[in-house]
């Protein structure tokens, strides 16, 4: 057995989600990526994969053989580009995790101007607000909404704060009242964006005066966009990223309320595996990240 051809059959059969996928993507004969599974699981003594004629899941023993497998091969294909001219050119495929509602307002406009600007790589982003195990779904990369690390082997890179404004419709606020503080929200329909580190509880200050305000209200929802949409309906209040509705406040069809204070801030991250030397690929998304939404390099 050649044990680094099956360790890279191996990720392959698991991330293309099966051997005939896999086949394809490695040039190899259904019977060799069999074989290769095979071997390797004789070799380890241990049943890596669970498979019918309809599908393949990884075993418990599979998943964590996976994880440590899929860290072991990037570090021996960095290894490899840093002793050549492909570490100074970002080249191959860019696996990236991203929240559907940031992306589209700020960040998937900007992605073909990235390919344009480096031509050997190419791009895999996958927009959903849930978060992800970056290592062991294979990514390369994820944008998120905190920095708040599930992996201490993780990285996260600040790339922009999202100031939040606390708004609503003219015609909700004519029917109910505009709030004179913080603590008037309780007496009104709070629209929750459950995925926020804040969807509980939000914190308003002014000078030295910080208002923590419980939010209760019957709308909850996973997408900020959505939030936005029940606000222009006239369905309540609430602390939304101002990104999302400065149209709208310009506009008109939004009002924002309680503007002498404060609202909560969320800052957002590009996280990505530890290693000594950064892939050339994600060191130049992370750069253009930067550079795209126009933060402060720290």
């Amino acid at each position: 057995m050649d044990h680094l051809t099956a360790l890279k059959v191996f990720r392959q059969v698991v991330e293309r989600g099966g051997f005939a996928a896999a086949s394809r993507r490695m040039g190899l004969s259904p019977a060799a990526v069999s074989k290769n599974i095979a071997e390797l699981e004789a070799h380890l003594a241990a049943r890596l994969l669970n498979r019918t004629t309809r599908r393949m899941s990884l075993t418990e023993a599979g998943a964590r053989y996976y994880e440590q497998v899929a860290r072991i091969l990037d570090d021996l294909n960095e290894a490899e580009q840093s002793l050549g001219p492909l570490q100074q050119a970002p080249s191959g495929t860019l696996r990236v995790s991203a929240p559907m509602s940031l992306s589209l307002v700020r960040l998937s406009a900007a992605m073909p101007r990235f390919l344009a600007r480096y031509p050997q790589v190419s791009l895999d982003l996958n927009l959903e607000d849930r978060r992800i195990d970056i290592v062991k779904e294979g990514y390369d990369l994820a944008i998120r909404g905190t920095d708040r690390l599930e992996d201490s082997s993780l990285v996260a890179r600040k790339l922009m704060t999202l100031d939040h404004v606390l708004c609503g419709a003219p015609a909700y606020f004519e029917r109910h009242g505009a709030p004179a503080s913080p603590l008037a929200l309780r007496g009104m329909e709070c629209v929750q964006f459950t995925l926020s580190g804040h969807a509980a509880e939000w914190t308003f200050k002014r000078g030295e005066q910080t208002e923590r305000v419980p939010v209760r209200g019957r709308y909850k929802v996973s997408s900020s966009l959505a939030v936005r949409d029940a606000l222009r309906a006239g369905f309540g209040v609430s602390l939304v990223p101002r990104v999302y509705v400065q149209q709208d406040l310009d506009s008109g069809a939004l009002q924002a309320v309680l503007e002498d204070w404060t609202p909560d801030e969320t800052f957002i991250y590009a996280v990505y595996p530890s290693r000594r030397h950064m892939v050339a690929k994600v060191r130049a998304f992370v750069d253009f990240l930067l550079e795209e939404l126009d933060a402060p390099r720290e």
